[in-house]
């Protein structure tokens, strides 16, 4: 895959990650990893009985993480940092969903700080099996341009 760098990117242009489904163990393991023992993600019957969703759901943060690391064109990027995110949670993610991320470039500027990299600010939407849109937001990434006279990729 070639290397792509900040001069490559342009608003407008779209990806589309690989699928992945989210597993039992996955919810388990999260628990585990942030501490977070929610009776949303652990307690079958609370979720029956107190809130509106079927079974208990997937952490955001978690769906969010894995969607992060779907294989994609992105992977191709010159990628110096991760700056920030912002995510709305939409609709709950079960255990049995798969998910998959479209990413659509929405602003690209040169670094002011570090001249040598450009901030690329992304649309994104984490998808379920069924077209329904269970997260949306924004990637903010630092991305590394070519240096001067290098046309290589």
């Amino acid at each position: 895959m070639a290397r792509i760098y900040f001069e490559d990117i342009e608003a407008g242009q779209e990806w589309t990650s690989a699928r992945r489904k989210i597993t039992e163990a996955d919810i388990v393991a999260f628990c585990g990893i942030s501490g977070d023992f929610n009776p949303l993600h652990t307690d079958p019957i609370f979720v029956r009985e107190e809130t509106p969703f079927r079974e208990r759901i997937a952490h955001g943060l978690l769906v969010l993480s894995i969607a992060s690391g779907l294989r994609s064109d992105l992977d191709g990027w010159h990628l110096i940092a991760y700056l920030g995110e912002d995510r709305r949670f939409t609709a709950p993610t079960y255990a049995g969903d798969t998910i998959h991320a479209r990413w659509r470039v929405d602003s690209v500027r040169r670094s002011r700080s570090r001249p040598e990299t450009g901030v690329v600010t992304l649309s994104v939407e984490v998808v379920n099996q069924d077209g329904e849109v269970v997260q949306a937001g924004a990637d903010v990434v630092l991305v590394g341009a070519r240096a001067s006279g290098d046309g290589a990729a």
